[in-house]
């Protein structure tokens, strides 16, 4: 079967089924298709060559032994390079953590080896999950397919180019306030970020904790729900774990959901000044096919929604200053000892986060720090944690009157490497679309609506729900996606 890395996984898992596939040439084709492109993309930091191979052998004994298998068994996977994989490097992009092999699997990943899934390998990021471009890696940008010109997305923009470029049919990305969906929107890709909690942090390297979600990167909603599948549900090692989550994602998308009189919400304050031309064109023209297909489409108006990124900006970097404070040379990860003066816990701490942390991720933490500092705590961290309740409250006044919100899921496409990097308001504020549903702990996702006017690259469409609710999410997304009918990264084709 020829081009088998355009497949989907939907597709893959019913071809493996049928035994008209072999888990080994699957595995074969994208690890052939890695060693091809992704040293002009910059995808993955690591590839486990012979570990995917080995489990993809392990599916087809098994196979044909006559074992009834899981449903993604055979279907390979990339992960975001901050989910802890026993025995192959994890670094989180970053110096500090250059050539760590943990000693443990984080239970997603024991989730997708019980799954049977070859793991491809471990996919670039920005450092320890902090920004929105994947130029802060400290093992370089990772390029967008659709024009290398141009930036991935970010934290997860490793994981999205994968997907994008057919270098892997899943990946597992990390959302801390667009993480996974802001890259999914640049690069024409389905990142979903579930309700907080669906899925175990257990095994993560946390950047903020109260915000961090693991979830599926993918080239459909069904493949989405499909690993979501794989994925969630409860972990008690993870105490923020929830119980009461609905399973069978699949199922719901295959169901489906007449359009006629959902109540959608348009909220008002996640489009128009600030939004790329060609980016509202395409959400528009995607939200007048749904009114065609019987929606309701209503306007919302969240006013807290004005302040939740400068709420984000103190929340986050105060538990990044507080999660990054075990990276002290002491114990595991980078070390370096100063070149003058005397050697104490002290000036070996301050030499090896200055040399292990790159510049954002100093950033983040003098600020969070000093948004903890005494004195400040109220007027800044407090006064956050004050605007994050009221964003929750905007969400569960929202859903009161209507079943979903959208928005667009980033304000412009993907800009060229560079265009950003010195001014930070702006690189921050890619995620203004984002950061409320990880700040109100809802499900969200990201889907293709087509591709801007102005330069031709994806648009991004995004869904909310209420929390717990991922199941009627991806109903949505589903019509959505076949109203939207978007296309294909075009480049990397080839054999």
């Amino acid at each position: 079967m020829s081009n088998i890395y355009q497949l989907s996984a939907a597709e893959l898992a019913a071809h493996l089924a049928a035994g008209e596939l072999s888990a080994v040439e699957v595995t074969t084709a994208f690890l052939d298709r890695i060693d091809a492109h992704n040293e002009e993309l910059n995808a993955f930091l690591h590839v486990d060559r012979e570990g995917a191979l080995a489990t993809a052998r392990e599916v087809d004994e098994r196979r044909a032994a006559g074992e009834q298998l899981p449903r993604l068994a055979g279907v390979p996977i990339a992960l975001k390079d901050n989910i802890v994989t026993r025995g192959m490097p994890t670094t989180c992009a970053s110096a500090m953590l250059a050539g760590w092999l943990p000693p443990y699997d984080a239970t997603v990943v024991t989730r997708i080896k019980a799954e049977g899934m070859p793991i491809l390998g471990k996919t670039n990021m920005d450092e320890f999950a902090m920004g929105s471009s994947t130029e802060n890696s400290a093992f370089g940008p990772t390029k967008n397919p659709w024009d290398h010109t141009r930036i991935p997305g970010g934290s997860g923009g490793g994981s999205a180019a994968a997907v994008a470029a057919w270098l892997a049919p899943l990946a597992l990305g990390s959302d801390t306030g667009g993480s996974i969906r802001q890259p999914g929107a640049v690069t024409g890709t389905v990142g979903v970020k579930p309700t907080y909690g669906a899925v175990s942090r257990y095994g993560l390297i946390a950047m903020a904790s109260s915000l961090d979600q693991i979830g599926p990167v993918a080239r459909s909603v069904t493949d989405a729900a499909l690993l979501q599948d794989v994925i969630a549900g409860h972990d008690p090692a993870d105490s923020t774990s929830l119980t009461d989550v609905p399973g069978d994602l699949a199922a719901a998308v295959s169901e489906g959901l007449d359009l006629t009189g959902v109540r959608i919400g348009v909220v008002r304050q996640l489009q128009g000044e600030g939004y790329q031309a060609g980016v509202l064109a395409a959400y528009t023209d995607t939200i007048e096919q749904l009114r065609a297909a019987g929606a309701d489409i209503r306007e919302i108006d969240c006013p807290s929604f004005e302040y939740a990124l400068s709420a984000y900006y103190l929340i986050m970097p105060a538990e990044v200053s507080s999660n990054l404070a075990r990276f002290d040379g002491m114990r595991y990860g980078m070390r370096v000892e100063p070149e003058h003066g005397p050697v104490t816990a002290e000036t070996v701490m301050a030499a090896t986060r200055g040399a292990g942390f790159g510049d954002e991720v100093k950033r983040r933490i003098i600020l969070g720090t000093h948004a903890l500092s005494a004195g400040l705590y109220d007027a800044y961290y407090g006064a956050a944690l004050k605007v994050r309740t009221l964003v929750q409250r905007d969400f569960a006044a929202a859903f009161d009157e209507v079943d979903f919100l959208i928005s667009p899921t980033a304000p412009t496409t993907a800009f060229v490497f560079g265009e950003k990097s010195d001014d930070l308001m702006a690189m921050y504020l890619n995620d203004v679309a984002t950061i409320p549903a990880n700040l109100a702990g809802i499900p969200a996702m990201s889907i293709p609506c087509g591709l801007a006017s102005e330069d031709q690259m994806p648009v991004g469409f995004q869904i909310l729900a209420p929390a717990r609710a991922d199941d009627r999410m991806y109903r949505l997304a589903a019509a959505v996606e076949q109203l939207a009918a978007a296309p294909a990264c075009p480049g990397l084709k080839e054999n």
